[in-house]
């Protein structure tokens, strides 16, 4: 799946956020940060993922958790999906896939026939001291927020 396993620290990353404001996964230190991973901005599936997050974002920082989405996506793009979906957690632009390649989740993919490279929905989560302490692979958007909820209630 990807070089990144559980037990292992997180990689740190610098990049702007929805905002346009650079931010470091170490600025999140003393949190738990559920690292979610996405194709694109405004598709079916994504919208479906990040409405997830945006309706359980409470109940995640209960239990003391951040929530973060990272894609491809330009800052604009990732403004203009925030405000659409009134999404309440902030979006990270990787432009550059560094992110993505470093967290192992930029791949081949293929879609009727075509084969291309994209991001692999993945979530990462990590705990306060920056250990990755789950990684979900190919995720259900629809009830994924679900399923890190859970996870995070069974700690």
């Amino acid at each position: 799946m990807t070089g990144i396993k559980a037990g292992d620290r997180a990689p740190d990353f610098s990049a702007k956020n929805d905002t346009g404001k650079e931010i470091r996964l170490a600025d999140f230190k003393n949190r738990k940060i559920v690292l979610y991973f996405y194709p694109k901005d405004d598709t079916p599936g994504c919208v479906k993922e990040a409405c997830s997050f945006r309706d359980d974002v409470r109940p995640l920082a209960v239990r003391g958790a951040v929530v973060i989405g990272v894609s491809p996506d330009s800052v604009d793009s990732h403004k203009r999906f925030k405000k659409k979906y009134k999404l309440n957690f902030s979006l990270v632009s990787d432009t550059t896939k560094e992110i993505s390649k470093t967290y192992g989740v930029w791949k081949k993919k293929s879609f009727m026939g075509k084969e291309f490279m994209g991001v692999e929905r993945t979530t990462f989560v990590i705990n306060e001291n920056g250990i990755v302490e789950k990684i979900f692979p190919k995720v259900s958007p629809a009830d994924h927020s679900r399923e890190v909820l859970d996870f995070l209630g069974s700690l």
